[in-house]
């Protein structure tokens, strides 16, 4: 959970202070590691839950700060979006029952949560982005009110201006800009902790940027963005594009952005990290700092390290160090893996994060250095490919060997990864449970994200779009708590939704955005062809800029071609001699409900759909307000 007591800095002076206090935090931090403050001998784990919320409709539901009145629970906390929860799991020592206490625990916490959630008829999801989230989801409007969260959002804003763009490719493409950097909120994951000695710190973090690729092709589950499939596991590319700051400049030149999976090996020390961070990011986040690092430890005390830690919130590696201190008054490091998506289901999180521990042991056991296994750019290059084809993808491995993810990880990394548990003296049971899921999806080549690319695909060509992402979601609530893991589901039909409510549709939701436009000046025979070929009753006309200009319908060019005076005359007509000027128009949160009494009242079948401004983003007819009809008649046919 990230640190509450920052704020946006407000003048050169705070700045001053702050980055004073933050290179005396790195000082101290050296003088801990170099006299052997830290706590070791022992390894723990820990984990944080992240989760979405979403209403009886499979929409997002903005209540996460109704359900922290009265919180007495301090396990569980906010995130950026009012639609989002965070847990956070207790450290435990790494032996015997650890893992399978530590899901008990999260179930424990999710059904608590659930209660609250009850009240509201609302429902948690564990996914990496969740399907049903819209665009206009991520308005600011939706920022959880704290101040840590309007301070980052603040100084995003100010380094990079109020157009924030996504750009992503799969199986379809996004390409969009959006006002603010709310992007980050759509992601949610299961972050896993592991306590490591400081002598071991460097190996260990090399072994967790070696096995990120791997780890995340085994386990993606975030393929869909805005009714888009993107890639395997989107949350990486999502990410990082969400909290960029860097400006496109005309000179070539190297900017690291603040999401990042590093530039090389780890060689010397953790401190390696953080002075690359605070040498390579500016600090956007200040802090009321009272300790001085370098005095408390001068005097014997174990400092909080606030700066340091304010500003490594700000710096997004996907294996992040962590400073702590143990419930003992000792200080300890750990790495935090970010990779992992939330869900699908609480056992695939535990085999997850099985796999990864497991993995971090075995490998460290058999290769010690892994820098002289393994290249930083194959390391690199793993992790990338990972993200964007999933359990599809081909590595390069030690030995500059090439394997395919299931062959990767079944033969070489399972045995790995038993070893590690083995020696950690994990309960054999459990390992076998949770690595046992792992190796079924290697079998099978089905992961979460796999199953999701899936299903939407097949629902999509029987209904909507919206109801088939609908659907989707449905589906993964309804089997997320069982104990059957994702590559043993089934998919679901269009029966299976239970519950569908067409009257909080917005246009957004239902428009078409694969539209075919014109211009004012484009001939008479071009759009007329275009209607024809694609069958279209209208198209939106659009200037160079793509503003709406106006609209042609089949009935305006049945019009002319009627006409036998215009029909003599076709070859010298233009669109704009003919099209609707100033059309009337929806915007893409107007409500569906309006959008139909907009068309009554106008005695018109089709609506362009425009942004504020007037871009044209999609339209909407007759006809598919028809479709929504047609579905909810047969649904209420089938309740009878």
């Amino acid at each position: 959970m990230g640190i509450q007591s920052v704020s946006l800095v407000q003048d050169d002076k705070q700045m001053q202070q702050f980055v004073r206090h933050l290179l005396r935090d790195v000082k101290a931090l050296e003088y801990m590691i170099q006299n052997d403050w830290f706590d070791t001998g022992i390894t723990r784990i820990g984990a944080e839950q992240e989760m979405c919320i979403v209403n009886s409709s499979w929409k997002p539901s903005p209540i996460a700060m109704k359900i922290m009145d009265n919180n007495e629970h301090k396990w569980l906390e906010t995130e950026l979006a009012r639609f989002n929860l965070e847990t956070n799991l207790n450290p435990r020592e790494f032996h015997s029952s650890a893992l399978r206490d530590m899901e008990v625990e999260l179930r424990e916490y999710l059904q608590i949560i659930q209660n609250r959630l009850d009240e509201h008829s609302a429902k948690i999801i564990l996914t990496g982005i969740l399907p049903t989230l819209k665009k206009s989801d991520l308005g600011w409007h939706n920022l959880t009110p704290k101040k840590r969260y309007k301070a980052l959002m603040d100084a995003l804003k100010l380094i990079r201006g109020e157009a924030y763009e996504l750009n992503l490719e799969g199986i379809d493409e996004l390409k969009i800009k959006h006002e603010s950097p709310l992007l980050e909120a759509c992601n949610t994951s299961f972050q896993v902790h592991l306590q490591i000695d400081p002598n071991d710190f460097v190996d260990y973090y090399n072994i967790a940027q070696t096995i990120a690729g791997p780890t995340i092709a085994i386990s993606a589950n975030s393929p869909m963005l805005f009714g888009k499939r993107l890639w395997h596991e989107t949350r990486i590319a999502l990410f990082q594009q969400s909290i960029d700051n860097r400006i496109a400049e005309h000179h070539i030149r190297d900017r690291s952005p603040r999401v990042t999976f590093g530039h090389d090996w780890l060689r010397n020390s953790i401190l390696e990290i953080y002075k690359e961070d605070i040498a390579r990011h500016r600090v956007l986040l200040s802090s009321d700092v009272k300790e001085d690092a370098l005095d408390l430890v001068q005097k014997g005390i174990v400092p909080k390290l606030m700066s340091l830690q304010v500003h490594n919130s700000t710096v997004y590696r996907w294996n992040r160090p962590c400073y702590g201190i143990s419930a003992n008054g000792k200080p300890h490091l750990r790495i935090e893996n970010r990779v992992l998506a939330a869900g699908p289901t609480i056992i695939d999180e535990m085999a997850n994060a099985t796999f990864w521990l497991g993995l971090m042991k075995g490998m460290k056991k058999h290769y010690g250095d892994i820098t002289q296994h393994l290249g930083f750019e194959d390391a690199s290059d793993n992790f990338l490919k990972s993200a964007r084809t999933g359990i599809d993808n081909k590595f390069t491995w030690i030995g500059d060997k090439k394997y395919t993810a299931s062959d990767l990880v079944l033969n070489e990394l399972l045995p790995l990864a038993k070893e590690g548990l083995e020696d950690n003296k994990i309960d054999s049971a459990d390992i076998d449970r949770y690595l046992g899921v792992i190796e079924g999806r290697a079998k099978t080549s089905m992961t979460g994200a796999r199953w999701i690319l899936r299903t939407y695909t097949k629902l999509v060509k029987e209904t909507s779009k919206d109801e088939a992402l609908a659907t989707l979601t449905a589906a993964i609530v309804e089997k997320q708590n069982s104990s059957q893991p994702v590559h043993e589901w089934e998919m679901p039909t269009l029966e299976d939704l239970k519950e569908y409510q067409t009257d909080t549709l917005v246009v957004e939701e239902v428009m078409e955005t694969d539209i075919f436009t014109v211009r004012r000046d484009d001939i008479i025979e071009y759009v007329s062809d275009i209607m024809q070929w694609r069958k279209l009753r209208y198209v939106a006309v659009e200037d160079q800029k793509g503003k709406l200009d106006g609209l042609v319908s089949t009935g305006s060019l049945a019009r002319h071609f009627s006409d036998s005076h215009h029909y003599k005359k076709t070859e010298n007509l233009l669109v704009g001699d003919i099209m609707v000027n100033e059309p009337i128009t929806v915007r893409p949160e107007t409500s569906i409900l309006e959008a139909i009494q907009v068309m009554e009242k106008n005695g018109i079948g089709c609506l362009p759909v425009v942004n504020s401004g007037n871009i044209v983003v999609g339209i909407i007819t007759e006809t598919d307000f028809l479709k929504i009809s047609s579905r909810l008649l047969k649904r209420l046919k089938k309740e009878k």
